[in-house]
């Protein structure tokens, strides 16, 4: 018993700090809608690691998407939610709504 206290006392407080990390990253707004991304050119520092928030303010799904950050994130309408990005090389990232194809962002790391 005592065993598992001290690890749910552990892990409570991993899970605290981690928050408190994530709570303090540079943090920048993406709303994706109907295929229109805005703003379409995000600028963020290189070397730290950031989150963008992603609110969908469309009538249908999106979906955030970068295969050369390997991540991507399914918002239904209405719903908000983030990506955590490791640091960046300074240079460009391309980003897109997979389900509108033609709405094409790009992450500006300097």
């Amino acid at each position: 018993m005592r065993i598992n206290r001290k690890l749910a006392v552990l892990a409570f407080t991993a899970a605290a700090v981690g928050a408190a990390h994530a709570e303090d990253l540079p943090t920048f707004k993406l709303e994706m809608a109907d295929g229109t991304l805005k703003p379409a050119r995000i600028e963020v520092p290189a070397g730290k690691r950031i989150k963008i928030e992603v609110s969908n303010s469309g009538k249908g799904a999106a979906e955030f998407e970068s295969v050369q950050l390997r991540k991507e994130k399914v918002l239904a309408p209405g719903a908000d939610s983030f990506v955590v990005i490791a640091p960046l090389s300074p240079g460009e990232y391309k980003f897109f709504d997979d389900f509108h194809q033609q709405a094409q962002g790009v992450i500006v790391a300097k």
